[in-house]
């Protein structure tokens, strides 16, 4: 009997930080919890970085995740803004760490590609195909994409860690629709 288990996922920002829960019974993906924390009025970096850390905890103490995935920096031009999404990432994983949770970080690509079966798929694709996933009704998600990427991080780490779900076998389509039409298998839960 395989045991429950629930997975926090982590959009990292400094401006806006996604998160979403899923919790896994058997072989079954269910909505638990989604949102962002918004900061963008704050000009205090350091205040940000201690909101990042708080909110992971809380969400920690009151959800009881087994397991935390983040998603992984991409690479930008701009270094400055690199280093402060740096930092925001390792504040909420050191959050995780201090409850002694594993936590796993993915590309931005590969959450994506483990969602949609497209590593260039758009947010709104990732969006879409959560919602098939989940069968959660449209007002289920928020219009924030933030917080469906915080949720596309959780469940991708369940993927990329189910015998079940890998590997994708994925047809080539030129459409989000045709995708979804042609791989019926990626939206069993």
């Amino acid at each position: 009997m395989q045991k429950d288990k629930v997975i926090l996922g982590i959009d990292p920002g400094t401006n806006v930080m996604g998160y979403g829960l899923i919790h896994i019974t058997g072989k079954k993906l269910s909505l638990l919890h989604l949102g962002v924390l918004n900061m963008n009025k704050i000009d205090n970096h350091g205040m940000k970085l201690k909101m990042i850390f708080d909110c992971v905890l809380s969400l920690i103490e009151t959800y009881h995740p087994d397991e935390v995935a983040a998603e992984a920096p991409f690479f930008g031009k701009n270094v400055q803004s690199m280093l402060k999404l740096g930092r925001a990432q390792g504040v909420a994983m050191a959050a995780a760490l201090h409850k002694n949770l594993p936590v796993f970080e993915y590309s931005p690509r590969t959450i994506k590609q483990s969602i949609t079966g497209k590593g260039a798929a758009s947010k709104e694709q990732v969006s879409e195909m959560l919602q098939r996933l989940l069968n959660a009704p449209p007002e289920a998600l928020p219009k924030e994409l933030d917080a469906t990427d915080g949720l596309a991080a959780a469940v991708c780490h369940y993927f990329q860690n189910t015998k079940e779900s890998m590997p994708v076998k994925t047809k080539k389509v030129g459409s989000w629709a045709a995708f979804a039409k042609n791989n019926p298998e990626r939206l069993k839960s």
